[in-house]
């Protein structure tokens, strides 16, 4: 009899991720896990000593999912800025249950906007605002937390199935916005 093929971490980890993407976050368990796997518990609980570092390692692993996601734009700087705004609220289009996990389950890093956008995560977005809005990082911030509060809240609502996805409508305002932050902020430059 050839021998048991052996479940990694990796799997695990690959197992709980589609089950917050189908069922959210809430129904990672050691049973729904091995499920997935088609395994005993034994190999979950083995790579994880409480289902609370499965729940950890599976919202890492769904923050990249969300960064790749974001960051999948191409186009001239405002399309690229317009992109990442678009696509921060398609993802709670698309993946509403990741979206719930990330931002609506106490599992982010940091509890406030402050440590949110000084943290590590959120380089490869700023970095690609700056260079797109010829900003310095600081400012860059500024005109972030004006889009965040507003993306994230056409998000949030979306996700939670308050109001339809209306790309058009969405791109027009996330537009005005995008461009009356960045004019506020070049008119205080003067």
């Amino acid at each position: 009899m050839p021998p048991k093929p052996k479940i990694t971490k990796k799997m695990v980890v690959d197992a709980a991720f589609e089950i917050a993407r189908e069922a959210g976050w809430e129904n990672i368990n050691a049973r729904t896990v091995s499920s997935k796997l088609n395994c005993s518990t034994h190999p979950v609980m083995y790579h994880f000593a409480t289902i609370e570092e499965l729940k950890l390692a599976t919202f890492e692993r769904v923050d990249q999912f969300h960064l790749e996601y974001l960051m999948n734009v191409s186009g001239n700087e405002d399309e690229i800025m317009l992109g990442i705004g678009l696509n921060y609220i398609r993802f709670a289009v698309d993946e509403p249950n990741l979206f719930r996990f990330l931002f609506q389950s106490g599992y982010a890093e940091g509890n406030s906007l402050l440590e949110m956008i000084n943290s590590e995560g959120l380089t490869p977005v700023l970095s690609a605002m700056q260079q797109g809005m010829n900003l310095d990082l600081d400012q860059t911030k500024e005109v972030f937390i004006t889009l965040a509060m507003f993306v994230h809240g056409y998000a949030s609502i979306i996700a939670n199935n308050s109001l339809a996805f209306d790309e058009k409508l969405i791109a027009k305002h996330l537009e005005r916005v995008y461009t009356g932050a960045i004019s506020a902020i070049r008119e205080e430059m003067k």
